[in-house]
């Protein structure tokens, strides 16, 4: 399959800043050493404008990208405003579209980056500048390439962002599973909302998605699922308070692809958060996501 990556997806931050953003880096190598990136990788575009705009508000999109965000604005971001830092955020949201388009004729289609889910219409929050799901979801059904759009989130964040700008579409199901007591503090309401409490380990957890998912399936009537995957509901996570094992986080992804691929569903991917204290471990959780993805859903 086709993956989208850029090197830009890699943004320079301060000394000690804790976001891994070599994670992207090391991740693209594992892909490329395994094999996986069967029909090679692709640069991916900015989001356009027009794309843009179908989630966020004209007079968001223009101070975040001429660099007039408030000092309080920046803050609430997490990332220190550069030209680079939007470029990144253009391409990681034009990629989540293009793994969308790329599903439509193969399956699935993969961004290296994206699940940028903390972005609201008006406002940048935690490492997310512009709501890449919100953005493809919007594109898929303004374009006509799907009726019925499910976006499954399973980043232990709630993916609170993505719920408030699809909140009035009801063409746009949203689907998150996270921690209850995690981040952020004031939950939004999306379609449906699994919180579960700190420590909760693979059986609990597995339960819960099989539970979710179809409950969410049997609610939306999706004619394409995208899936926000998140590496960071591992136990060793510093961000995560669930207790995930690798294993269990596999069998996570397995369930969500084996849903897709039984109701015949093209199904795009993003990578969303991972803050494990060894990098590794995140690199390998994102690597065992594109690894089943290729395996079970691409034709």
């Amino acid at each position: 399959m086709t993956l989208f990556y850029t090197d830009q997806y890699v943004l320079p931050l301060p000394d000690g800043h804790r976001f891994p953003m070599r994670k992207y880096a090391l991740l693209r190598q594992r892909v490329e050493a395994d094999g996986l990136a069967v029909r090679g990788w692709a640069d991916p575009p900015e989001a356009s404008r027009e794309q843009l705009l179908r989630a966020h508000s004209q007079d968001y999109v223009y101070r975040a990208c001429e660099g007039l965000l408030s000092e309080a604005e920046v803050r609430r971001l997490g990332f220190p405003w550069s030209r680079q830092m939007i470029d990144r955020s253009l391409r990681s949201s034009g990629a989540t579209v293009e793994a969308c388009k790329a599903a439509m004729d193969h399956g699935v289609g993969i961004n290296l980056a994206g699940g940028t889910h903390h972005a609201f219409r008006e406002a940048a929050e935690g490492y997310c500048v512009f709501n890449d799901s919100a953005i493809a979801a919007l594109e898929l059904v303004e374009s006509g390439m799907a009726r019925r759009v499910l976006i499954v989130d399973l980043d232990v964040h709630q993916g609170n962002g993505t719920a408030s700008i699809l909140a009035d579409r009801p063409e746009v199901f949203t689907l998150s599973v996270h921690g209850a007591k995690n981040f952020p503090l004031r939950k939004e309401t999306s379609d449906l909302d699994v919180a579960l409490p700190d420590g909760t380990g693979d059986e609990a957890y597995l339960a819960a998605l099989d539970r979710a998912l179809g409950d969410a399936f049997e609610r939306s009537c999706p004619d394409f699922l995208l899936y926000v995957s998140g590496a960071d509901p591992y136990l060793h996570d510093t961000l995560g308070k669930l207790s995930l094992s690798m294993e269990g986080l596999e069998e996570r992804d397995r369930r969500v692809f084996d849903r897709a691929l039984r109701y015949g569903l093209p199904l795009a991917v993003s990578m969303a958060g991972g803050y494990a204290r060894q990098v590794a471990d995140t690199v390998e959780i994102h690597l065992n996501t594109v690894r089943q993805a290729v395996q079970r859903l691409w034709r």
